[in-house]
C-alpha cells in the first residue's frame, strides 16, 4: 500500500503523477472518500498529470465524462453518486467501459463494486485532525 499527504492542492500533481507511474497495467482506479474529501479535484489533477488540458468537472448529472489524453489515449471519469445499483450502471453499460482498453477513474465506486475489474486499483482519501487529505491505494 502506497500513502501520500496533501497538505494544499499544490500537493496533488506530484501525487497524481505518483499514482499514474504506480499503475501498471492497471487500467481502472476505484476513488473512495466522503463528501468534501476532494475526489473531483483529485481527479482533475491526475487528468492534467495525463495532458489532458480541460476538465469539466465532476459528471454528477451526466454519469460519465470522457477526454482524450495525448499518453493515455481515452479517459473516462465517472461519478456513481445518483447511481441506483449495480443493475442500473450495468443497464446503462458500465461495463463496457472499464472492460475496453481505456483508463477509468471512478468516484463513488462502492455502488458499482461487483462490476469493476479485478485489477482495480482502490484509491481511499481521508481527511486528517490536519485538514491534510491522506491518499491511500
Amino acid at each position: 500500500m502506497r500513502t501520500e499527504i496533501a497538505q494544499t492542492e499544490n500537493d496533488l500533481p506530484f501525487i497524481a503523477k505518483t499514482l499514474l507511474e504506480s499503475l501498471g497495467n492497471a487500467k481502472v482506479v476505484a476513488l473512495e472518500g466522503g463528501m468534501g474529501a476532494g475526489k473531483t479535484t483529485f481527479i482533475g489533477a491526475v487528468l492534467r498529470a495525463m495532458g489532458v488540458q480541460e476538465f469539466d468537472g465532476s459528471p454528477t448529472y451526466g454519469f460519465v465524462q470522457s477526454y482524450h489524453s495525448p499518453m493515455y489515449g481515452t479517459v473516462h471519469h465517472f461519478d456513481m453518486y445518483r447511481i441506483e445499483s449495480a443493475s442500473e450502471a450495468f443497464d446503462i453499460g458500465f461495463e463496457e467501459y472499464v472492460y475496453s482498453d481505456d483508463f477509468c477513474l471512478i468516484e463513488w465506486p462502492s455502488k458499482v463494486e461487483e462490476l469493476l475489474p479485478e485489477d482495480t486499483v482502490n484509491l481511499t482519501i481521508q481527511v486528517n485532525s490536519e485538514g491534510d487529505r491522506v491518499f491511500s491505494w
